[in-house]
């Protein structure tokens, strides 16, 4: 069984369209994507160089560019690179990360797809043990 962690938080009203900075971190933070104990925002600096990337190149970046364009350490950014690989946004191919689709639209609709297709898979089982339990 292959498993994908996605957290949803919802949070307080999104922030003023024109500030991109406080929207792209908004959108991650309601993904569940950024620790509020992440003080220097190093996840929210991967998040964003995987952005640029696929802005500029789509070639996706190494773990040694991840680390270079964040000013974080080679480990933390793979640290970071995992845990949104573990989200399923980002995909990792021929050692090169990038982002699972071409636009964030797009990631937020796979991502509700998955979700809706996680709880239709819960209903089901919910619907079978209520039958079975005689609920």
């Amino acid at each position: 069984m292959r498993f994908t962690r996605i957290t949803i938080i919802k949070t307080r009203q999104r922030p003023a369209r024109h500030d991109i900075n406080e929207l792209l971190q908004w959108l991650g933070g309601s993904l569940g994507l950024f620790n509020p104990r992440d003080k220097d925002k190093s996840c929210y600096r991967v998040f964003l160089a995987l952005i640029k990337d696929l802005k500029a190149s789509k070639q996706g970046l190494t773990s040694d560019e991840v680390a270079a364009a964040t000013k974080l350490s080679r480990g933390t950014a793979i640290h970071h690179l995992n845990r949104l690989m573990e989200a399923g946004i980002v995909l990792n191919e021929r050692g090169r990360y990038a982002l699972r689709v071409d636009t964030l639209e797009g990631l937020v609709a796979e991502i509700r797809t998955g979700v809706d297709q996680a709880f239709d898979g819960m209903q089901d089982v919910a619907k079978y043990l209520d039958d079975r339990l005689e609920l």
